[in-house]
């Protein structure tokens, strides 16, 4: 099983920053991806910014030149740093982790998700 223990989450006033950590635990000996996703009630779960482990980012157009994600692969760890940060980003901030499985194909895990509220 693999377990993802996510961090840096609060409330900030518009225009500050946050810097998210996601660390993955767990039987697993490497991965495809890491990234983030949000969610805001009656809205579908949506892509904020995800990493390859070679380092080749995807980026929500929301959040492009805001938000920068980057990985430490040693330690299993994804970061989003958020920088001038809207009341819009308000949201459950989901970490993920795509681990290769049999059959060439691969698996989702989950964090249970930090709270990022902007406010003033």
């Amino acid at each position: 099983q693999v377990q993802l223990v996510e961090s840096g989450g609060g409330l900030v006033q518009p225009g500050g920053s946050l810097r998210l950590s996601c660390a993955a635990s767990g039987s697993f000996g490497s991965f495809n991806a890491m990234g983030w996703y949000r969610q805001v009630p009656g809205k579908q779960r949506e892509l904020v910014a995800r990493i390859s482990r070679g380092g080749i980012t995807d980026y929500a157009d929301s959040v492009k030149g805001r938000f920068t994600i980057s990985r430490d692969n040693a330690k299993n760890t994804v970061y989003l740093q958020m920088n001038s940060l809207k009341p819009e980003d308000t949201a459950l901030y989901y970490c993920n982790i795509n681990i290769p499985t049999a059959w060439a194909r691969s698996y989702d895990y989950w964090g249970q998700g930090t709270q990022v509220t902007v406010s003033s």
